[in-house]
């Protein structure tokens, strides 16, 4: 019991400290619904000195076999399999036969293939990768979008910061942050942003008449309730009718996007997705996560990774391409990793398929001032164990956010007090920066 006063003590001390630099004007906002605190009143060493302005999370859910696309054996063709290695971009940098419109733009990627899980269960991994904790019964933990929220801000105040195309909704969830703090799902990246225009059947008079009743409605129960929950909603409430009159609500239409850029990208719901991403990113979103699935390659592992590819081949290659054209490429990172890889192993009663493998397998970033045309880490000779420089989940994450410039030794206190950090202790990896 003495043990956990003195930890309470702490943690008190801390966010003291940290409501001081707040109100002061050099530490972070104040925020509801998970305290602040800081172990320093300094700047975190592993924050970057030029941030990305948005980050770009491309998920490879199901886990992408890392041996037929970035780590390439060939020299272990038990290993390999009829996958061949091709040549890149970036001098002495090899892929898969299934990337040749990546391969061309690897001088601007790097490349981690030493990266390294515990979880070799999907639902576990996709949990940890997107929020740096292992799932518990007893809290919901922010993801990493939320967080950039959180500890960034909105970059453009009239449309959401976080935005998650294709996925699971569990990926936008606040965890035990404020719902504002959380993602806004979409299904299909050309259906843009349902139900935010008022219905042609609402005049604009009977429309503000009626947000006039509810605004007094909602002024009589909260004099007489004091609840945080009804707050963050009607704050959210009000946010959703700015958005409905906000000349920025085109970034979400892709529709504007002219056909050669449509094509592209790909004609598929991944390729039309990133094409939306960079769209919002254009316009001042934070995070935007696009998910691919379909990696979950037991059976017939190289047909499945082979069509999986050419849809990823594409997108990608067309995604970093128009950043670069563009511009936006030095201000944003652009994120791509699956939750594990897959084994070395081919299993011939599978019909040469690949079970899980969270022991090794690959990540990629680009932009945001991580340098360019580099591999990091490598395997040993068959794929199966990280060789050297292994980067955990935790440690990607907290690369990810010093990449934008976050403080990843920030501890924020859940309602209950615990306190939790951006990446769970995981550690930049210094070295890929510019």
């Amino acid at each position: 019991m003495k043990e956990l006063n003195k930890q309470d003590e702490l943690s008190r001390r801390a966010f003291m400290m940290n409501a001081a630099r707040t109100y002061l004007g050099v530490g972070l906002a104040p925020m509801i619904g998970g305290s602040v605190a800081s172990s320093a009143f300094g700047q975190s060493s592993q924050q970057s000195k030029n941030p990305a302005e948005a980050v770009i999370f491309l998920n490879m859910s199901g886990g992408m076999s890392h041996i037929d696309t970035f780590d390439m054996k060939a020299d272990k063709k038990e290993v390999q399999g009829p996958v061949e290695a091709i040549n890149t971009s970036a001098d002495g940098i090899q892929i898969s036969q299934y990337l040749p419109k990546t391969a061309e733009v690897m001088d601007k990627v790097c490349l981690i293939r030493s990266m390294t899980s515990i979880n070799g269960a999907h639902d576990r991994g996709q949990y940890m990768l997107h929020r740096s904790y292992a799932p518990r019964g007893t809290i919901v933990h922010p993801t990493l979008g939320a967080w950039t929220m959180k500890l960034k801000g909105r970059k453009n105040k009239e449309i959401p910061g976080f935005v998650t195309v294709g996925t699971n909704p569990a990926d936008a969830s606040p965890g035990f942050f404020e719902t504002k703090h959380g993602g806004v799902p979409l299904g299909r990246a050309d259906e843009g942003l349902k139900d935010s225009v008022r219905a042609s059947s609402v005049s604009a008079e009977d429309f503000d008449r009626r947000l006039s009743l509810a605004d007094k409605l909602n002024k009589g129960f909260h004099e007489k309730h004091n609840n945080a929950a009804a707050d963050s909603y009607d704050s959210l409430y009000k946010e959703a009718v700015s958005l409905m009159k906000s000349k920025d609500l085109k970034a979400f239409d892709i529709n504007a996007e002219p056909k050669s850029a449509k094509e592209a990208y790909g004609k598929n719901s991944f390729g039309q997705g990133c094409l939306l991403a960079r769209r919002l990113v254009e316009h001042g979103v934070r995070f935007v996560e696009v998910s691919l699935g379909g990696w979950d390659t037991h059976y017939d592992n190289f047909k499945a990774v082979e069509a999986r590819c050419k849809v990823l081949d594409q997108t990608y290659a067309a995604l970093i391409t128009d950043l670069h054209n563009k511009g936006m490429l030095d201000s944003t990172l652009v994120v791509l990793t699956t939750e594990f890889g897959r084994t070395p192993s081919i299993i011939e009663r599978h019909n040469n398929g690949r079970d899980h493998h969270p022991s090794a397998y690959s990540s990629l970033l680009a932009g945001g001032g991580i340098k360019q045309g580099m591999v990091y880490g490598s395997t040993d000779s068959k794929g199966n164990k990280v060789k050297d420089n292994k980067v955990t989940v935790q440690d990607f994450n907290a690369t990810i956010a010093k990449a934008l410039g976050m403080d990843t030794s920030a501890i924020l206190l859940s309602p209950s007090g615990r306190p939790f950090q951006v990446a769970h202790k995981g550690r930049a990896v210094s070295e890929i920066f510019t």
